[in-house]
C-alpha cells in the first residue's frame, strides 16, 4: 500500500497523473504526506535526476563516487552507502548523497530555487502535521500498534524504495559520464529495465525504466506498451535483464562501489575488481 502511494504520488509530481496542476499537488500531498515523503521537496530533486540521469557531475539519485571520494569516506559512511543502502532513503531526505549538501526540508537548500520556498514549506508542514498524527495515535493505542500498522510497513516501503531505484541505476556495464560527453538521451538510456515477476502489476510494471526516462510525463499505466514500440528502434542502446532480482541486487551490491576518477565515460569498479587489476 505504501508503494502504492508513492507511485501515484510519483506520478503526480511528474505531471502525469492530470492536466491540472493544482490537482497533482493535491494528490501528491495526500499521497507522499501519508508515507513522510515531502512531495514538493521530492519533486524537485527528482526533476533534477531526470534531467541529468547518467551525470557524474549533476545527478541527483545514487550516482557513483569516485575512488579518491571512496578512498577518502570514514568507515560509518561507506557502511551506510554501500553495505546499509536499503535503509538510505530517509537520511537521503534530510541529506542528501555524498557530493551533494541540503536536506530536502528546507527552503534554503541548493536543491530548490527561491521561488520554490512556498512549495518546500507547504510540503514539510504536511510532514509536520502527518507526524502529529502519528504521535496521536501512539498515545492513543500504544507504540506495538505504531510499530505493527505503521514503523514495520514503512521501513519494508524504504527498503524496496531503494531497492528498486538502486537496481534501475546500478549496473557494472552501465556507462556513467563526465562534462561535454553526457547529453540527455544518453542519460536517459543509461539505466536498465528489470523483470520482478509477480509484483510487476502490484507496483505499476515500475520494472519499464527506459521508457520511463525518456518520457517523464508519460503515466505508469501507459509504460510497457511505450517500452515495447521504442525497443526496435533503439536497437543494442535498450538495455533489460531478466534475472532473477535478488541475483542482480547481489552482483551489484559487491561489484558497484566507484567509478575512476579520470574519463569522461566510465563504468563501477569495485576494491575488490581492482585489486585483482593490480595483481595481474
Amino acid at each position: 500500500m505504501f508503494w502504492a502511494l508513492f507511485v501515484v504520488g510519483h506520478d503526480c509530481g511528474h505531471g502525469s497523473f492530470s492536466k491540472s496542476k493544482w490537482l497533482n499537488n493535491l494528490i501528491g500531498h495526500l499521497s507522499h504526506a501519508p508515507i513522510l515523503v515531502p512531495f514538493h521537496g521530492w519533486r524537485i530533486s527528482h526533476r533534477t535526476h531526470h534531467a541529468n540521469t547518467g551525470s557524474l557531475d549533476t545527478d541527483e539519485s545514487w550516482y557513483p563516487v569516485s575512488e579518491s571520494k571512496y578512498n577518502q569516506m570514514p568507515w560509518y559512511e561507506k557502511l551506510g552507502r554501500f553495505y546499509l543502502m536499503l535503509f538510505a532513503y530517509p537520511i537521503y531526505l534530510f541529506r542528501r548523497s555524498p557530493d551533494r549538501v541540503g536536506s530536502h526540508f528546507m527552503p534554503s537548500s541548493p536543491i530548490f530555487r527561491p521561488s520554490e520556498k512556498w512549495d518546500v514549506l507547504t510540503s514539510t508542514a504536511s510532514l509536520i502535521v502527518m507526524v502529529g498524527f502519528l504521535g496521536a495515535l501512539t498515545y492513543q493505542f500504544g507504540w506495538l500498534f505504531l510499530l505493527k500498522f505503521y514503523l514495520v510497513p514503512y521501513v519494508i516501503f524504504v527498503m524496496w524504495l531503494d531497492l528498486v531505484t538502486f537496481l534501475h541505476h546500478t549496473e557494472p556495464d552501465i556507462p556513467w559520464y563526465r562534462g561535454d560527453d553526457w547529453y540527455f538521451l544518453k542519460g536517459a538510456l543509461s539505466t536498465i529495465d528489470r523483470d520482478y515477476g509477480i509484483i510487476n502489476p502490484i507496483h505499476h510494471d515500475i520494472g519499464t525504466h527506459v521508457a520511463h526516462h525518456i518520457f517523464s510525463t508519460m503515466p505508469h499505466y501507459h509504460l510497457k506498451e511505450a517500452t515495447e514500440a521504442i525497443k526496435p528502434v533503439l536497437g543494442d542502446y535498450y538495455r533489460k535483464s531478466s534475472e532473477p532480482i535478488w541475483k542482480s541486487f547481489i552482483r551489484s551490491y559487491w561489484d558497484c562501489h566507484f567509478v575512476s576518477d579520470t574519463g569522461s565515460k566510465v563504468y563501477y569498479e569495485s576494491p575488490n575488481s581492482r585489486s585483482s587489476t593490480q595483481v595481474k
